[in-house]
């Protein structure tokens, strides 16, 4: 592999954990338009990841025919978990915190998610975590920073930011975050609710991909699981209403589109490549770019008025974050064994196969008895 293509390797994860970024924020814009006009969150979850497993069903069956492992029952029973946990749970929540707050607020909130990762794998064994090691503290300082950063957002408002862009009288009244009457409480709640879901989606797809390493068949069944579980729940709920299950051209129908192709289907194949090569707190420790591009985004579309206090928060969260990510980049440093390169957590395995007589010179030493040689290594 060139140096090119090396370069590219070590930078992909960080490329897949910002476009899963952006993917979200632009999921939490369209998701308040959709909330704002009457969107049921129900029946759009069922539209969402019905549309997410029949995009990426094709691609899955053609591309993952040589990898795809073998079902099996306990392999089943965690992709259930795992369309009940993210799909059906996870989301329910965080469009009901959406609804209650502004889209803004609600992604910040949403940046609780990496402590809650970072607690899940540690308890898991997922996560190595040595208080005396100087990069174990930074990841440590680094989620405290980071929820600390969230509260300043949502505790401290400061002076209002008047930006010439956010003029609530160019803004459709469908669209205005006014729409909706404020419960932050009532949001942090279901929020917080929402993010232990996403956490611990995170880590059993941590462990679900070890052994079903076809990330785009594991994304459609996902997705299947999803769609299933959510109809099952909708179809409980709005029985008697078959209003919402009726889909026009609007900001509704774009949310069931955008979020099936971009936040169910690639979303979460990007997420499972992501999680396999750096693990579940890498890909959560980048959560708190979508609020500084929703809160940019919001304050155009929505007129959301930005405060002091947010503009600090977001510093903080992002100082947090910086942490995270050194902390994590001094636990996988490289160690070169001829012309690969292998992280720290293969280095003894490394050093072993080094302190191994190579073959040919096994050869030079006894080149009439390489049985013997072979029989006295092993």
């Amino acid at each position: 592999m060139g140096q090119e293509g090396q370069m590219f390797e070590k930078v992909k994860p960080y490329l897949g954990a910002i476009a899963l970024r952006f993917a979200s924020a632009g999921m939490s814009i369209i998701s308040k338009a959709a909330l704002n006009q009457g969107m049921n969150q129900l029946v759009t979850i069922v539209y969402r990841y019905s549309i997410g497993a029949i995009v990426v069903a094709p691609f899955a069956f053609v591309l993952d025919r040589k990898i795809r492992p073998k079902m099996t029952l306990r392999i089943f029973g965690k992709i259930l978990l795992l369309g009940l946990l993210e799909p059906v749970i996870a989301q329910s929540l965080i469009y009901s915190g959406t609804k209650y707050t502004t889209a803004t607020f609600a992604t910040a909130m949403c940046n609780i998610l990496p402590a809650f990762a970072f607690l899940m794998a540690w308890i898991c064994r997922m996560e190595k975590v040595n208080i005396r090691r100087f990069r174990s503290q930074a990841k440590i300082l680094g989620t405290l920073v980071t929820v600390g950063g969230a509260m300043m957002m949502t505790l401290i408002k400061g002076p209002m930011l008047n930006l010439p862009w956010t003029k609530e009288n160019h803004i459709p009244h469908s669209y205005s975050t006014l729409a909706n009457k404020q419960e932050p409480v009532k949001a942090a709640i279901v929020i917080t609710i929402s993010s232990i879901c996403s956490s611990a989606f995170t880590i059993l797809l941590a462990h679900t991909i070890r052994s079903y390493p076809a990330e785009l068949t594991l994304t459609t069944f996902i997705c299947l699981a999803g769609a299933v579980e959510s109809t099952i729940l909708a179809l409980a709920f709005e029985w008697n209403n078959p209003a919402a299950w009726a889909l026009h051209a609007d900001s509704i129908l774009l949310a069931a589109l955008y979020g099936g192709i971009i936040s169910s289907g690639i979303a979460y194949y990007i997420q499972g490549v992501v999680v396999k090569l750096k693990g579940p707190v890498f890909v959560t420790a980048f959560n708190p770019l979508s609020m500084v591009v929703v809160a940019v985004i919001s304050s155009f579309i929505f007129a959301e008025r930005l405060r002091l206090g947010r503009v600090i928060g977001a510093a903080v969260i992002i100082t947090g974050l910086y942490l995270v990510l050194w902390g994590k980049s001094k636990d996988q440093l490289p160690l070169k064994v001829g012309n690969d390169e292998l992280p720290t957590s293969h280095q003894n395995s490394a050093t072993t196969n080094q302190q191994q007589p190579k073959p040919s010179d096994q050869q030079l030493l006894k080149p009439d008895a390489p049985t013997a040689v072979s029989n006295s290594s092993a």
